[in-house]
């Protein structure tokens, strides 16, 4: 698996756990929701993501 697959895997796991977490848990919940999509557009338009850092930190493939 690639870095950018297992960012876009993780990024949307999390989505979907905060989205749950921020219905049947606590509203402020969705801030994290929030927190990831503003991510994932930075990400889009510079091409860094500190998740993409860690994950080549890790030894995950290019």
């Amino acid at each position: 698996m690639t870095v950018e697959r297992a960012l876009r895997l993780i990024a949307g796991f999390f989505i979907l756990v905060s989205l749950a977490l921020g219905h049947w848990v606590n509203p402020y919940w969705y801030f994290f929701t929030a927190f990831v999509g503003l991510n994932l557009f930075q990400s889009a338009l510079t091409n860094w993501c500190p998740m993409m850092t860690i994950l080549r930190k890790c030894g995950m493939n290019r």
